[in-house]
């Protein structure tokens, strides 16, 4: 492990901290007349869940090694997604819940990145955005031309998200991973 100084637990750092793997999400330097703190917001990466907590700036803290592998989505069987590494054709496969909401912008054959923490699988990374089938929707009407106006869109993962009137059935969408909102026809 290595030790960092906490005012290099700067956002985005992985960290380890009372027994669990967090990700720095915020970071705050108070000063006051009499001493300083510094208060880190962050992700339990295992449950997700949202902590706070402050520490001296002299304090320590163990950064956590986090290995990223590139891997290529096979198939799904029920609520289980199955994974295979490029260069070792080992396969993983992870549940839904592991997986979480970007379960709905991986389609077949898609590449994605694993996060794996002590040889375990801790998450799934997905790009910012991706481009999807649409497989539903109502059809466009000649004169549909409202500024703005959106309908409904079923896309082939299983997800909807609203789309311009002017999108059919069969058109590809790109689509922001981080908002679940349409971008751009693809």
């Amino acid at each position: 492990m290595v030790t960092i100084a906490i005012t290099e637990a700067k956002t985005g750092v992985s960290i380890e901290t009372d027994g669990g793997l967090f990700q720095v999400i915020d970071y705050k330097h108070n000063k006051t007349a009499q001493q300083a703190n510094i208060k880190i917001k962050m992700k339990n990466m295992i449950t997700g869940a949202i902590v706070e907590k402050s520490f001296r700036p002299a304090e320590k803290i163990e950064k956590a090694h986090i290995d990223y592998r590139n891997m290529q989505y096979l198939y799904r069987q029920k609520d289980d997604f199955t994974f295979m590494d490029q260069e070792s054709f080992e396969q993983a496969t992870l549940t839904r819940d592991k997986i979480g909401e970007a379960a709905g912008y991986i389609k077949e054959e898609s590449i994605v990145t694993l996060m794996y923490y002590k040889d375990q699988i801790i998450g799934v990374n997905i790009p910012n955005s991706v481009e999807l089938k649409i497989i539903e929707t109502e059809p466009g009407y000649k004169g549909d031309t409202v500024q703005g106006a959106m309908k409904l869109a079923k896309l082939e993962t299983g997800i909807s998200v609203q789309v311009p009137l002017f999108i059919n059935e069969g058109d590809s969408v790109k689509v922001d991973t981080r908002t679940g909102k349409y971008i751009e026809r693809a």
